[in-house]
């Protein structure tokens, strides 16, 4: 049986390219709260499988990434196509 964890990493797998999903989002999807996912991701040994760049706050602000920091999660996500406004992740790239 699967942790609420590995479910959590296997479900950022489903994330189409060019979209993010919020904390908040995906805390509501495995009821639970936002900050258990921030730290799922933050704890994330194989971000290169489980793409935790994909996750973003409710403003679509970028915190930190698991391997890298901001800097190379924003160059992932523009890898992506996903577009930023003043550092923000465009709400129309946001499912």
């Amino acid at each position: 049986m699967f942790t609420q964890t590995q479910k959590v990493l296997e479900y950022l797998q489903t994330i189409p390219r060019g979209k993010v999903m919020t904390y908040s989002s995906i805390a509501k999807r495995f009821d639970t709260h936002p900050r258990v996912i921030a730290t799922i991701m933050r704890t994330n040994k194989h971000p290169e499988i489980y793409p935790c760049y994909k996750v973003v706050n409710i403003k679509g602000e970028l915190l930190w990434y698991s391997a890298g920091g901001p800097t190379i999660k924003k160059r992932l996500l523009q890898a992506d196509g996903v577009k930023f406004i003043s550092e923000r992740v465009s709400s129309e790239y946001i499912i």
